[in-house]
C-alpha cells in the first residue's frame, strides 16, 4: 500500500512537472509573439521598445527645444560675422566655420536622431541611414568640429604666446587653407569609410547575420578602424 501511494505521488509529480514545463514554454512563445517590432510583418525586423505616451511627448519637447536653440544660436553667430565687417578677421573665420558645422548638426543630424531615439527604430531607409546615422554626415560633422577647434587653438596659441608673429603667420589666406583642409578631411573621413564599407572589413558576415536588421541603423566598426578614426578625430596640439 505504501509503495502504491509513493508511485502515485511520483507519477503526479512527474505529470505536474511536464505540465509546468509546457506552460512555461507556452508563456515564452507568447512573449516571443508579442514582442513589438519595428516592422510587424517582416521576419528580419528589429525589436522595438515602446515608451509611455507622456514620456514620448516630454522627450520630443525637450529634443525639439535643444534643436531650436542649436540652430538659432549658430545662425545668429553666422549672420553676425557676415554682417559686421569689423569681425572679418582670421579668428572669426574659423569661428564661422565651427558655427556652420554646429548649424548643420542641429538642422540635419539632431532631428533624425531625435526620431530614432524616441521611436527606437529607423524608418528613413537604408540609404539615408548610410548618409546620416551610420556615420556619413555624423562622422563628417564631428570631424569638422574637432578640426575647427584644433585650428582655433593654434590661432589662439600664436595670438597669446607669439603675438609678434601672429599677423605674419595667421593670415586670411592661411585661415582659408585651414578651413579647406578641415572640410576636405572631414568629408573624406565621413563618407569614404562608410560607403566603401571600410569599417566592416573582415567582419561582413558577422555584421549581416547578427547585427543588421530592418528598422535598425547602427555604426559598426572594427577596433582597428576605431583606432584610426580616433587618431584622425583627436589630433594633439602641442606648443613649442
Amino acid at each position: 500500500m505504501y509503495v502504491y501511494l509513493c508511485l502515485q505521488v511520483f507519477n503526479y509529480t512527474e505529470e505536474t512537472l511536464v505540465q509546468l514545463d509546457f506552460r512555461m514554454n507556452s508563456s515564452q512563445d507568447q512573449i516571443m509573439d508579442i514582442t513589438p517590432l519595428c516592422y510587424e510583418f517582416s521576419n528580419t525586423s528589429c525589436p522595438k521598445h515602446i515608451y509611455p505616451v507622456l514620456l514620448k511627448v516630454a522627450l520630443y519637447l525637450f529634443f525639439s527645444l535643444v534643436v531650436i536653440l542649436t540652430v538659432l544660436g549658430n545662425l545668429f553667430v553666422i549672420i553676425t560675422i557676415f554682417h559686421f565687417k569689423q569681425l572679418h578677421m582670421p579668428t572669426n573665420f574659423l569661428v564661422l566655420s565651427l558655427a556652420v558645422t554646429d548649424l548643420l548638426l542641429g538642422g540635419f543630424v539632431m532631428p533624425p536622431c531625435m526620431l530614432r531615439t524616441v521611436e527606437t527604430c529607423w524608418y528613413l531607409g537604408p540609404l539615408f541611414c548610410k548618409i546620416h546615422a551610420s556615420g556619413g554626415v555624423v562622422i563628417m560633422l564631428a570631424t569638422a568640429s574637432i578640426i575647427n577647434l584644433s585650428f582655433i587653438s593654434i590661432d589662439r596659441y600664436y595670438a597669446v604666446c607669439k603675438p609678434l608673429m601672429y599677423h605674419s603667420t595667421i593670415t586670411p589666406f592661411v585661415t582659408l587653407i585651414m578651413i579647406l583642409i578641415c572640410w576636405s578631411v572631414s568629408i573624406s573621413v565621413g563618407f569614404v569609410i562608410i560607403f566603401l564599407e571600410i569599417n566592416l572589413l573582415g567582419v561582413e558576415d558577422f555584421y549581416y547575420e547578427n547585427i543588421e536588421c530592418e528598422g535598425g541603423c547602427v555604426l559598426f566598426q572594427m577596433s582597428c578602424c576605431s583606432v584610426g578614426t580616433n587618431a584622425l578625430l583627436m589630433p594633439e596640439i602641442r606648443g613649442e
